[in-house]
């Protein structure tokens, strides 16, 4: 194995200010050690906010405020003080926490490091939801020791869900194409390949969006996973008011983040060295809105 392989796996293993659960390692003592295990106990933990209509559930303001936690530690505190049974223990679809896709994939990088396996969130788009659009998502990645690659996983995707967007494919091994990394959106569209205005989610989509996609897949190799609707370098910026050195930056990003093995080292670099990049420090422990840490 290269070292600087090595060096992702070792990375990756250890979670960062967001995925950090060690406050409650006696409750996660009991977790599977599978992955398809991890992803039942989340699926049976969490409510996506998009699709609460669809499983018939109706969510008070105050509810669809859990959205805002940003810590695996505050969304775990949350479960716990709507219900404290074990975490094992699926939830009733009114007890359990509301939430996305980054939040899924969140707790599904936490549980997987805290298992001891090197585990990654990825920003983009999926290609699943609408027929024709590029739909903002989050996965996870995980390495697979015995098959040394870096396997995709859509924790969102329960049998329900499956049904009723007739997925086909697996998604505890999701096949090249199904998801597609921000930086492979915009290089696609800097090319002329794709149109900027399929991807996004809901009324917002552009090229605007998917760069700041772009760095928030940046911050997330860094173990650093934003909320989707977190505004701050340059993506507060209308793409034509972009310099040439900030476009440049920006392709210098998607181009690393979509190598499956890009060095360790350069991912860091990008993210350490420009400072426009860096999340605010308050980002790391808590909410920005909302009243949950």
């Amino acid at each position: 194995m290269a070292a600087e392989n090595q060096d992702a796996i070792t990375f990756y293993k250890t979670a960062g200010p967001l995925s950090d659960v060690s406050r409650y390692s006696d409750s996660l003592k009991n977790l599977p050690d599978t992955v398809e295990g991890l992803v039942g106990v989340i699926q049976g933990l969490l409510l996506h906010i998009f699709w609460a209509g669809r499983y018939g559930e109706m969510l008070s303001t105050r509810r669809k405020e859990e959205v805002n936690i940003r810590t695996a530690e505050g969304k775990i505190a949350r479960i716990l003080e709507i219900e404290p049974a074990a975490l094992t223990q699926a939830r009733a679809l009114n007890q359990r926490l509301i939430g996305n896709c980054r939040d899924f994939s969140l707790l599904l990088a936490a549980f997987l490091k805290f298992k001891g396996i090197p585990a990654r969130a990825r920003c983009g788009f999926a290609t699943y939801f609408i027929k024709g659009k590029f739909e903002d998502h989050w996965v996870v990645e995980y390495w697979h020791a015995q098959q040394q690659r870096w396997v995709m996983v859509d924790a969102q995707l329960d049998a329900f869900q499956r049904e009723h967007l007739k997925i086909r494919f697996d998604p505890l091994d999701m096949p090249t194409g199904q998801f597609l990394p921000a930086g492979q959106a915009w290089q696609l569209c800097r090319k002329g390949q794709a149109d900027p205005l399929k991807f996004g989610i809901q009324q917002y989509h552009g090229m605007e969006f998917i760069l700041g996609d772009v760095q928030r897949d940046l911050l997330a190799l860094n173990r650093i996973e934003l909320l989707p609707w977190d505004i701050w370098g340059l993506a507060g910026k209308r793409f034509k008011d972009l310099t040439r050195e900030q476009l440049g930056l920006i392709d210098r990003i998607a181009l690393f983040t979509l190598l499956p093995d890009s060095p360790l080292a350069i991912i860091r670099q990008l993210y350490e060295e420009n400072a426009i990049l860096h999340a605010p420090q308050d980002w790391l422990s808590g909410v920005r809105l909302g009243f949950y840490r």
